[in-house]
């Protein structure tokens, strides 16, 4: 599968009811590519930024993690010899470029945005401050994330978990490039992996199913908050703002409902 854009750039229609209060959108370096080997596609770019406007307009505060696997990929330059935290910094740098990417195409349609960074970079970006990034979603500001948690040796997904964390989202809306949403193997090479409509954050982990890194799951499990899994193709980041069920749904129950779930079960069997 390829993300499909809408090729006219066309507005996407308005949702009515926005499923999420705040949410953190996770974007991968890929998505960013379209069908180039590297780099950003201005289409594909464009296309996110009228979907990601439209979910803002319709109410919900939104905020962005941005990946650099289409510049940059730490853990493969590192297995090539550079040092590994040299190369994540460097990994770094590349999630700026998307983030400033993304920051224009949003700005050209009208949105008002702030790129904070998790390393200093002053001239083209805030640095991250929790506080200021929750003003500047109360004030109806699109915040975009970059550079990871501007530490080596972790990965965008535990920034985005972190992130959505620290400013109080419902959720973690996972965008991924060419994959409808979770699957017991990799469906571009295994004809018979299966689609996981849903499936919890511990079952993600012990399964080893390569939707985040553990890190980012295990923060997810212990504080409670669901992953919404699809792909990103043209219209699906609206659908799923908007409370459609589209690709996989990762959560954990609640303490309360799990105790209610363990007696039904204990009286079933008595």
């Amino acid at each position: 599968m390829t993300v499909r854009p809408v090729e006219t750039a066309e507005k996407p229609a308005a949702i009515s009811a926005p499923a999420f209060r705040r949410a953190l959108l996770k974007l991968s370096g890929e998505a960013f590519m379209g069908d180039r080997d590297y780099g950003v596609d201005p289409a594909i770019v464009l296309t996110i930024a009228h979907e990601v406007v439209a979910v803002r307009s319709a109410g919900t505060e939104l905020a962005i993690v941005v990946g650099g696997g289409n510049f940059y990929r730490g853990m493969a330059v590192a297995a090539e010899g550079m040092d590994r935290s040299t190369a994540d910094y460097a990994g770094m740098l590349a999630t700026i470029l998307n983030a400033l990417a993304l920051q224009d195409a949003l700005e050209r349609l009208g949105a008002d945005t702030r790129v904070q960074s998790a390393i200093t970079v002053s001239e083209v970006a805030e640095p991250y401050i929790r506080r200021r990034a929750m003003r500047h979603l109360e004030k109806g500001r699109i915040v975009i994330f970059a550079a990871g948690t501007g530490n080596p040796f972790f990965t965008t997904d535990s920034a985005a978990a972190l992130r959505a964390l620290e400013i109080g989202a419902e959720a973690i809306l996972m965008a991924k490039h060419g994959v409808e949403g979770v699957f017991d193997g990799d469906p571009r090479h295994d004809p018979n992996a299966r689609f996981l409509p849903q499936l919890t954050h511990l079952e993600a982990i012990e399964q080893g199913l390569k939707v985040m890194d553990t890190t980012a799951l295990s923060l997810c499990m212990d504080n409670g908050l669901p992953i919404h899994v699809f792909e990103l193709a043209a219209g699906n980041i609206l659908r799923v703002a908007s409370g459609e069920r589209v690709g996989t749904i990762i959560s954990t129950p609640a303490p309360a409902n799990l105790e209610h779930a363990n007696l039904a079960a204990t009286t079933s069997t008595e």
